[in-house]
């Protein structure tokens, strides 16, 4: 790849892997997602990080995949939709980051649940192209929405 790559082909790939992500922890009824997938759009010390509480949820890809794989085979989570609403990309050479608005929605143990939020993805170029080096996030609450756009 190289540095010779343009602006827009740089932002078309990390356009694909942040799509790449969401199809991958997205499902429907009677499906299951394809939650392996996420461990070829990270590095392989990637981190995801819950940051809607009092203390931040820090997890491997793997400690990520774990949990919500098992959910889906007790049948506790049955559907699950989580979309990009909207995002701000800047690259610089071989980094770059991502703010996107989202929205998620799903049945967990039989119970709609719908949230919007901001996710901070942070992408490198490896020599095996670009990759998420580490996500972030935090939903809508009480006294936190998304700015009106």
């Amino acid at each position: 790849m190289g540095n010779q790559q343009t602006a827009v082909s740089v932002k078309t790939e990390l356009d694909r892997l942040t799509a790449e992500f969401f199809g991958a922890v997205s499902f429907e009824v009677g499906k299951v997602p394809a939650y392996e997938r996420i461990r070829s759009l990270f590095i392989d010390s990637g981190l995801l990080i819950k940051n809607v509480g009092a203390t931040p949820e820090i997890s491997t890809v793997q400690e990520f995949i774990e949990p919500r794989e098992a959910m889906v085979r007790r049948g506790d989570l049955t559907r699950f939709l989580e979309e990009e609403l909207s995002e701000v990309t800047q690259s610089f050479g071989n980094v770059a980051q991502r703010f996107s608005a989202y929205s998620k929605s799903g049945i967990m143990n039989g119970s709609a649940f719908e949230a919007r939020g901001m996710i901070s993805t942070q992408f490198i170029l490896t020599p095996t192209g670009w990759k998420i080096s580490a996500m972030a996030w935090d939903d809508e609450r009480p006294g936190l929405s998304l700015p009106s756009t």
